[in-house]
């Protein structure tokens, strides 16, 4: 898969909860939901944007290029504990239909509805104040960086890619 070099295949040194949320391999709803705590889903935004640098090689895109962004805060108990971005190509007839899902979680659907997708190994970096992903997830929750995990998805050769930026609040509901 082309990626990001700054993307690493191991993740950053955190607390054992706070890793093992981080390096789930299966769906993060599951596991967010698994807290018993009540878990939604608040959609801050969707449409079309521009590509992120970062995320240029991972979709075969220009950086700037526009694409169709989802990005969302997933809550427990009404408190934002994620920041997640999900981005493809604009018009994307395989993933369009998927992300227009209103408050419904994606990561039900990635981890059980389509059984032809194809997944690639997740990758991780510290998001800090020079990323352009910083500024939404310090609007959640301001803190000096964020630990974060990506992965992109392959429908019908249609790539996803979907960044979680994890809040420092989630700990809390990890014990």
């Amino acid at each position: 898969m082309p990626h990001h070099p700054l993307w690493l295949p191991r993740p950053p040194a955190l607390s054992a909860a706070a890793q093992s949320c981080l390096t789930e391999a299966g769906s993060l709803t599951e596991r967010l939901q698994s807290t018993g705590r009540r878990f939604a889903v608040r959609v801050l935004r969707q449409g079309p944007d521009a590509c992120l640098e970062d995320e240029a090689p991972s979709l075969g895109l220009a950086a700037g290029a526009p694409l169709h962004a989802r990005e969302v805060a997933l809550t427990l108990d009404d408190t934002p504990v994620v920041f997640a971005r999900s981005v493809t190509r604009l018009d994307c007839a395989a993933w369009q239909p998927i992300l227009d899902r209103g408050s419904r979680s994606l990561g039900l659907t990635l981890f059980g509805g389509l059984p032809d997708l194809l997944r690639d190994p997740l990758r991780y970096r510290l998001i800090a104040a020079d990323h352009p992903l910083f500024a939404p997830a310090a609007r959640l929750s301001p803190h000096a960086s964020y630990p974060a995990r990506r992965c992109r998805f392959l429908l019908r050769q249609a790539p996803l890619l979907v960044c979680e930026l994890f809040l420092p609040e989630l700990e809390n509901f990890l014990r």
